[in-house]
């Protein structure tokens, strides 16, 4: 008999739920807006309410469900079920599962959001059949998870694998985590938003402003689409940019060395035009040389979907 589950993902923007069956496929979606500040109690109760949702518009019961997983921002202590701190959320000790299994009667498993994307790309993307998975998400920021033999890698306080937050230029830029340098800072979207408003200012001439003004604002595409128009200085903000990831990219693989390391967000829509100088440059700052030993660098396949799945499924999570 199929085995049915529900993964939530909680975002600062929107909630998200799925009803997800034991071949990893999304069976339903029902989502809310988030409606951030407010407090934890209305949050659970729409995570509870969206949750609901899926199951039915999956014509299925809660009493089918095995269990409910829960990606969300922050420090998720899985063995108290208490969101320790999310300052996107507000959150501090917030008990999480004891809450939602009061709203839902079902077992409630936890996770930090990105951990639970990795997992989803692990189980049903871009990981699929192998042993091992980093995932990369250039976002807003820089987000990351770790996979390792079918387990997710959080350290002993549930607070490991911020990716983002390792540094790659000593004393270099400001990161919103207090840092200076972080892979996040020079890496996220943001980052290059940041490095192209930069070349701008420098080179009046550029095609970057009539793509920006095209595009109603400058976003991450920004730099890469001036670059197919032929404009120079565009693609010394892409060269750059690619040499900074590189180099965060090399670092992960060195200490993780994992199967697959997998790149999301809209940054991962240039495809190839982004991996392959990638794959070249990350190739000379890795220690496996042997091709057959290195690891595979290729984009993220589930995108928002990720974490949804992910969730659902972290009871399979190896213990």
């Amino acid at each position: 008999m199929m085995k049915y589950y529900v993964g939530i993902d909680l975002g600062g923007t929107n909630i998200v739920a799925g009803a997800v069956d034991e071949t990893y496929q999304i069976l339903a979606k029902a989502s809310c807006k988030t409606n951030l500040p407010r407090p934890a109690e209305g949050i659970m109760d729409d995570m509870a309410k969206v949750a609901k949702e899926a199951v039915e518009k999956a014509g299925l019961t809660m009493d089918q469900i095995e269990n409910v997983g829960i990606g969300t921002p922050g420090t998720a202590n899985k063995k108290t079920g208490i969101i320790e701190y999310s300052n996107n959320l507000r959150f501090l000790d917030v008990p999480m599962r004891q809450m939602m299994e009061d709203r839902l009667h079902k077992t409630i498993y936890i996770e930090n959001d990105a951990n639970a994307a990795a997992f989803g790309e692990y189980l049903a993307g871009a990981g699929k059949e192998v042993g091992s998975l980093v995932a990369i998400t250039l976002g807003t920021g820089v987000g990351g998870g770790v996979i390792i033999d079918g387990r997710i890698l959080t350290g002993f306080s549930y607070a490991g694998a911020e990716l983002g937050h390792t540094v790659i230029v000593a004393h270099g830029r400001p990161c919103t985590c207090g840092r200076e340098g972080c892979f996040e800072a020079y890496s996220s979207a943001t980052g290059l938003i940041n490095m192209t408003r930069e070349a701008m200012e420098l080179h009046k001439d550029s095609k970057m402003w009539e793509v920006s003004k095209q595009e109603g604002k400058v976003s991450g595409r920004t730099a890469f689409d001036a670059m197919r128009l032929g404009d120079e200085a565009a693609k010394a903000v892409v060269d750059e940019y690619i040499d900074y990831l590189a180099i965060g990219v090399a670092n992960m693989i060195n200490i993780f060395q994992p199967h697959v390391l997998c790149i999301g967000g809209g940054i991962c829509h240039e495809g190839e035009t982004l991996l392959a100088p990638l794959r070249e440059k990350v190739a000379s700052q890795t220690y496996a040389r042997k091709p057959e030993n290195r690891t595979q660098i290729v984009t993220a396949t589930l995108g928002n979907d990720a974490g949804v799945i992910g969730a659902a499924l972290l009871g399979m999570e190896t213990k």
